[in-house]
């Protein structure tokens, strides 16, 4: 009996491999839904990001205020695995401006992400999770400003706006400093997508990542912008086949970083993120907008 239970343990662990390298090979061998090439597929190099309009972007959620803006040397700090054990801590507190995105946490982490947070760019989807844990983020960095983005139908809806419910919490938190991203920049962030990669987002069932909103919110405040934790777009074509990377260095049982892009990037059905695709244009962009890499280093 015992035998028989071994032996199905031992199935179920081969078939999980080779669905996983069926899933990683597919990185090198699939048709992708965005045929990028050298980047072909893109109409002509839109506005220049730093000369979008900051008031009209970002409207206040509470108060009359302006987004502060301007900052020379910015640093990205993603959610990404990769920056487990690198002890960039001292590193990420040299910076002048320090993004986040949606309810990344620092507390145990420090030492690798460090604390201090300027800039907090949130998803629709992940406001909930931020107010649940909103004590936490603002408890060491009180000055944190936080900016909401999500399709006008899901923040400003006229029952239940995700809009009104982080007003009430600003009722509780006086000192919270709060925007959400216009409509109309809304549809420019599509825009720009579609300008980049030659596809629309709607009729190639994409959503955008917070980590785009991120990557253009940072050009548009920041002189210089680097990057900590990002994988190139080459990245899951290249890594070891059986190495397996959380995709968020707090969730280490989470999935896997690579399987998350690719079926991702691969999926026809339903709406999924576009991963691979936006590191792709992020890559473009490193020299026009001074944007640098590292953890890993982008080559």
């Amino acid at each position: 009996m015992s035998s028989n239970k071994e032996q199905r343990s031992a199935v179920f662990v081969i078939l999980f491999a080779l669905i996983t390298i069926l899933i990683l090979y597919s990185s090198n061998s699939a048709n992708e839904v965005f045929h990028y090439g050298s980047l072909q597929g893109r109409s002509h190099r839109p506005v220049n990001l730093k000369k979008w309009s900051i008031t009209d972007g970002y409207v206040p959620i509470l108060g009359n205020k302006t987004l502060p803006s301007r900052c020379h040397q910015c640093v990205i700090v993603s959610s990404s695995s990769h920056l487990l054990g690198t002890k960039l801590g001292p590193e990420i507190e040299r910076a002048e401006c320090t993004i986040r995105m949606n309810d990344a946490p620092t507390t145990g982490y420090s030492a690798d992400v460090f604390f201090f947070t300027t800039y907090r760019v949130v998803a629709h989807s992940s406001v909930f999770r931020v107010l649940r844990s909103f004590f936490f983020f603002v408890n060491r960095t009180p000055e944190t400003v936080f900016i909401f983005w999500g399709p006008p139908s899901k923040m400003q809806k006229p029952q239940g706006s995700l809009v009104r419910v982080i007003q009430w919490a600003g009722l509780v938190f006086f000192f919270f400093e709060a925007y959400a991203v216009s409509p109309g920049r809304m549809q420019q962030f599509d825009d720009l997508f579609r300008g980049e990669t030659g596809k629309d987002r709607e009729k190639s069932h994409s959503w955008l990542s917070t980590g785009w909103f991120t990557m253009v919110i940072a050009v548009e405040l920041c002189d210089h912008v680097h990057v900590y934790g990002m994988v190139p777009p080459n990245y899951c074509s290249q890594r070891p086949r059986l190495q397996r990377m959380p995709y968020h260095y707090y969730e280490p049982k989470g999935p896997d970083e690579c399987v998350t892009y690719i079926q991702n990037e691969h999926s026809r059905k339903g709406n999924h993120h576009r991963f691979i695709t936006e590191k792709r244009v992020f890559s473009s962009w490193a020299q026009l907008y001074g944007i640098t890499f590292s953890h890993p280093s982008w080559t």
